[in-house]
């Protein structure tokens, strides 16, 4: 991988995929015995070799985690502004070719949709839209974050990638945070599942952590969705672009995300499986090779799933989630961009976490110590 001051450059699959495969059992044990994880022992703990070792990563995952983050899990939730989209993913609920109720909330209904949150006990909220910015674009944005800051501890957003001055603007209205998922890092399969629209850039979606870092966020958030791609070499790109972000915007903080696909409207089937064991070696590899990075485990995984990983590497749940713009003050949830696998309420994710003898915390940040 070659990497200058400016740009992040993806290598291609198939030589990672040899590197990845090539490792021995020795390789694994050899990594696991280092205080320090590389690139290449990040490979290691993704291969077929580290399979069969899957407890000792497992251990050493929760070890570094607890070391770092003590007994704490952050608790956030969604809250979908918008449905409308522009785009032709081919996995995604919100393309703009499928026939799917669209809504987007007005700013009022946006500030309903927050206080039914707010109430529930949430501090950290996630906005998120399809990609459609003339339907939900800056101006819009900028609007709900100045209405809601006030009221919660964090502002993050998912939406359509912006440019740098954008951002910035975003920042200065209240948002903290800027959630961002390349999808998948193999350009020959991005292309394959990205139709048509803005998004079948697949640089300018690549450096948008870049611009939102540059822009002063807080926390910029990357990922890869799960069942595109080898994951294995999804994760080692990941995991590559979180090291190049760190070196150069070291006073952001960094989270990854970890979907895998969901059922949808589209039926689109995943081009690879990805198991409940993979997603976790790849949670459990990821700790280890960044010890203070955030590990986002939402709603998309099954409560047993969930309940078994906690404490083991990831860091942050989501509860209560509803993909729906509309959907926390409605019963009728048309138009989600995908189903939901845990439907548990944040009383009893956080009841659940505490049960468990860890700590779930609503509130981590106060925006009196932001700039």
């Amino acid at each position: 991988m070659q990497i200058n001051d400016s740009t992040f450059s993806v290598p291609g699959f198939p030589e990672l995929y040899d590197n990845i495969n090539n490792k021995s059992a020795s390789d694994v044990q050899a990594a696991l015995g280092r205080d320090q994880c590389s690139r290449e022992d990040l490979a290691t703990l993704l291969s077929p070799a580290a399979e069969s070792f899957l407890p000792q990563i497992a251990a050493r995952s929760r070890q570094i985690t607890t070391q770092r983050f003590g007994r704490t899990t952050q608790i956030y939730a969604p809250l979908y502004l918008s449905s409308f989209c522009v785009n032709r993913c081919a996995y995604c609920g919100f393309a703009a070719d499928n026939k799917i109720p669209r809504r987007k909330l007005t700013v009022e209904e946006a500030e309903q949709e927050a206080e039914i949150l707010h109430k529930r006990g949430f501090q950290h909220v996630l906005l998120v839209t399809g990609e459609a910015p003339a339907k939900a674009g800056v101006d819009y944005l900028e609007e709900i974050a100045r209405r809601l800051k006030d009221k919660f501890a964090a502002l993050s957003i998912e939406v359509q990638p912006l440019e740098e001055d954008e951002y910035a603007r975003l920042f200065k209205a209240g948002i903290t945070a800027v959630a961002v998922y390349q999808e998948t890092y193999d350009r020959v399969v991005y292309d394959q599942v990205h139709l048509a629209g803005k998004k079948c850039d697949f640089d300018f979606r690549l450096n948008t952590p870049a611009r939102a870092a540059a822009a002063g966020m807080r926390e910029v958030g990357i990922g890869a969705l799960l069942g595109l791609s080898d994951w294995r070499c999804e994760g080692l790109v990941l995991g590559m672009h979180l090291a190049w972000l760190r070196k150069r915007f070291w006073q952001t903080g960094f989270t990854v995300s970890f979907p895998r696909l969901r059922p949808a409207a589209g039926a689109f089937s995943p081009l690879v499986n990805v198991s409940e064991q993979n997603l976790s070696q790849l949670i459990f590899a990821l700790r280890i090779f960044d010890p203070d990075v955030g590990l986002i485990l939402s709603t998309r995984e099954e409560q047993r799933f969930r309940d078994g990983m906690l404490g083991l590497g990831p860091t942050r749940y989501s509860a209560g989630s509803c993909t729906a713009p509309g959907g926390y003050s409605s019963d009728e949830h048309e138009g989600e961009q995908f189903s939901v696998g845990d439907h548990r309420s944040i009383t009893e994710i956080c009841a659940m976490i505490t049960d468990k003898g860890f700590d779930p915390v609503c509130k981590d940040w106060d925006r009196t110590f932001q700039a």
